[in-house]
């Protein structure tokens, strides 16, 4: 399977501009609030979108205090009790002038000019400041990365249309944006990998165990070993609330630690539905040779060897991540909640037709 970087970053963008959940926020088994030790006051630009809800559901369960800035065009119901302020980050920042925050969360930072605005704007009155980037900045999706590695460019770096093509240089353009304005010791980037969890409604990971749920024959693409790296919204969201409670700075692939594959998510999503699935495993090259791909019609997979991200860096600096079996398990109790309109057809994934006729190719060539 050739490195698909065009439908990884293109995922990326999708998943970035979804919209939210309405459950609360679900931790770790047994795992207690932590306690801070001076609440504080954080401000979220956006914070309804996907991610947004659970780093403010994560914030308030630890006694602190929270102000949206966003347009109110997206879920502005979602948090009736907080200060929302109405504004636009291009040029459209006047709702924070002359306000002082604790610690910023940008995570609706994709254009670079707004991101130096709304960083320098901030600067003077902000201790922290977390930016919320993506993986899709590296440069080679074929060689394993780590947050020293060469970061994709754009030749016209004055572009500020987002498409599947720009996407991940103007997210590191975004992060220099970022950087030049705010000091070092305040700074924390973010790059997580294909997000995950309740509320996603790219259908990404979710397509795996729901279509598993739906039993029979199923591909499976490339092999067992072939590697999975997602995050989990809620390991996200703990964890960008960890790096503002723990004066955490520095740059960091957000990824879940625990080791998974192909061969694991079909064995997770066999144990969550108890499903009489039959998987059939066919290789990349056939499936190249029948129009199918991954990172498309195979969400979140993208063959051996490729997207494959460190990290360690975040494991040192504490990032906790659940196990994929509960993502999974979360995902469907959530899904059933869903009305029939959205649940009747999976925004990822390959369909059923053409599912069984790639199947019925490969029984016929073997």
């Amino acid at each position: 399977m050739k490195s698909n970087r065009r439908e990884f970053i293109k995922a990326g963008a999708i998943g970035a501009a979804v919209a939210a959940t309405g459950l609360p926020l679900a931790s770790h088994a047994g795992e207690k609030t932590p306690t801070p030790t001076t609440p504080l006051n954080i401000l979220i630009l956006g914070g309804t979108g996907f991610i947004g809800p659970h780093m403010v559901r994560e914030a308030l369960r630890r006694g602190h205090s929270v102000t949206l800035f966003n347009r109110g065009r997206t879920n502005n119901t979602l948090f009736p009790d907080l200060e929302t302020i109405k504004g636009d980050r291009d040029n459209g920042l006047d709702g924070l002038k002359d306000r002082r925050w604790d610690a910023v969360i940008d995570n609706s930072g994709y254009v670079p000019r707004h991101v130096q605005d709304s960083a320098r704007l901030l600067a003077p009155n902000v201790d922290r400041y977390v930016f919320i980037s993506t993986v899709s900045v590296y440069a080679d999706f074929t060689v394993p990365n780590n947050e020293d590695s060469p970061l994709a460019t754009i030749t016209d770096e004055t572009t500020e249309e987002v498409t599947d093509e720009t996407y991940g240089a103007l997210k590191a353009l975004c992060e220099q944006r970022a950087a030049a304005e705010i000091d070092a010791g305040k700074l924390a980037v973010l790059r997580p990998t294909y997000i995950c969890g309740p509320g996603d409604h790219t259908d990404r990971f979710s397509y795996w165990p729901i279509r598993t749920r739906e039993g029979g024959e199923m591909i499976w693409p490339g092999i067992p070993d072939d590697l999975v790296q997602i995050v989990d919204v809620r390991d996200l969201a703990l964890f960008t609330i960890d790096c503002i409670d723990r004066e955490i700075d520095g740059i960091y692939n957000t990824i879940n630690a625990n080791p998974c594959n192909m061969g694991s998510v079909l064995e997770d999503s066999r144990a969550v539905t108890a499903a009489q699935v039959d998987p059939i495993w066919i290789g990349s090259d056939f499936l190249d040779s029948n129009g199918l791909k991954g990172g498309s019609d195979f969400p979140v997979w993208h063959g051996a060897g490729e997207l494959e991200f460190s990290p360690e860096r975040a494991i040192r600096a504490g990032m906790q991540s659940r196990p994929v079996r509960e993502t999974a398990r979360d995902l469907l109790t959530w899904w059933d909640t869903l009305p029939e309109e959205r649940t009747a057809k999976l925004r990822a994934g390959v369909s059923a037709e053409k599912e069984a006729e790639v199947i019925a190719a490969w029984k016929a060539k073997t």
